[in-house]
């Protein structure tokens, strides 16, 4: 996998790296980016195999809220078959890692979790890279990261978890606290499978009966806010961990784009500034990845194609902070000087968790020249 092969004529300052699920988890976790859902009794096999998404990199598998759970039996055979047609793809070179997205599976429950990966064999695990796990909390974080390990054992590959927090009992102030710093410690014991850790939104607002409309982003839903603000407290300290951004749950039905005249000043002038970019959907997504950006959040969960291009663009680095980013690190005297455009101070110490969040997205999502390259980057039908 590369991102952003859906335009292949842009020129990066520095490209983005190849990456597959056998990629070093360091970088791995970065390279997300906009991770689509889709109910598991979808056949998605032919897409794949025929490259008809080249922007796709991460997609999940839904056995839970995206899937009645009459029809959870037939999404498992559904998901069963897909990993081995894809797998036999692979054997015959129909099909290389290089062009398969990073599969996942959201389990609906800890037995569903273990039901379905007892239906697993060496052959479909080979394109599975992990699983997600709802509603996760102190509880049931054990339980599901034993198995998970007894998994890797099972197979002698690593198959990644990514707990989703969007518990009440974290989205409750008095339960809150105790509640992360408990999934923290159980994380602690299975870092090395933990590819990254995701967040539910749409549960933390159900909690409150308030829903973010288009013109909003989550931030500015303030009990939703204080939440993501203590999650990346407790779990993005000194980049513990690559937490991902909630979903966008706004498109539009028709794919016209107003890309014949977008603006050619700075993009989050633009965007604060409401002034119209692509159409009020996608505005709205950009404004929100921009925020989550500037929050410490690394891509986020997608729920319709049409937003993946716009959630990995944004995601690259311009040349001003790649360069910044590299100076900071190879600095091992620390002190301060004055940043690439003169207008900043870099203090190395401070920065140094910043230059190496930068640095492992510029290489996930590349390097392009500056803000307005992100409106280049995107705007292709």
């Amino acid at each position: 996998m590369r991102h952003h092969r859906y335009n292949p004529d842009f020129r990066f300052v520095v490209e983005p790296e190849e990456f597959n699920k056998y990629s070093d988890k360091e970088l791995l976790q970065y390279c997300l980016g906009a991770t689509m859902y889709m109910p598991g009794t979808k056949d998605f096999s032919s897409k794949i195999l025929n490259r008809e998404l080249p922007g796709l990199t991460s997609m999940v598998f839904c056995f839970e809220d995206a899937c009645p759970e009459e029809l959870v039996p037939e999404a498992e055979r559904n998901v069963l078959h897909l990993l081995d047609v894809l797998s036999s793809a692979l054997d015959s070179g129909a099909l290389t890692y290089d062009d398969l997205p990073l599969i996942f599976c959201r389990v609906r429950s800890q037995e569903q979790f273990e039901h379905f990966a007892e239906q697993l064999t060496p052959s479909s695990i080979r394109p599975l890279t992990g699983f997600n796990f709802p509603k996760f909390n102190a509880h049931n974080a054990e339980v599901y990261l034993y198995y998970l390990s007894k998994l890797n054992d099972r197979f002698g590959e690593t198959i990644y978890g990514m707990p989703i927090i969007e518990d009440p009992e974290v989205a409750y102030r008095e339960t809150r606290t105790g509640e992360l710093v408990g999934i923290k410690k159980i994380l602690d014991k299975y870092k090395d499978i933990i590819l990254q850790v995701r967040v539910g939104a749409t549960d933390f607002s159900s909690c409150f009966g308030v829903r973010r409309g288009v013109d909003y982003s989550i931030y500015d839903i303030m009990t939703v806010r204080e939440i993501l603000a203590d999650i990346v407290n407790i779990f993005g300290r000194s980049n513990d961990y690559v937490i991902s951004g909630p979903v966008w749950e706004y498109f539009r039905a028709s794919k016209r784009m107003m890309f014949e005249s977008l603006p050619s000043d700075h993009i989050e002038d633009c965007l604060l500034k409401r002034i119209p970019i692509v159409n009020h959907e996608i505005d709205g997504l950009l404004r929100e990845v921009i925020l989550d950006k500037a929050n410490g959040f690394v891509g986020r969960t997608v729920i319709h194609p049409s937003h993946i291009k716009y959630v990995n663009a944004l995601q690259a680095v311009t040349r001003e902070e790649y360069t910044d980013a590299v100076n900071i690190l190879k600095n091992d005297r620390g002190g301060v000087f004055k940043g690439e455009s003169g207008n900043k101070m870099n203090e190395v110490k401070p920065h140094t968790n910043w230059a190496r969040k930068i640095y492992m997205r510029s290489r996930a999502y590349g390097v392009i020249e500056n803000e307005n390259d992100y409106i280049k980057l995107f705007s292709v039908e």
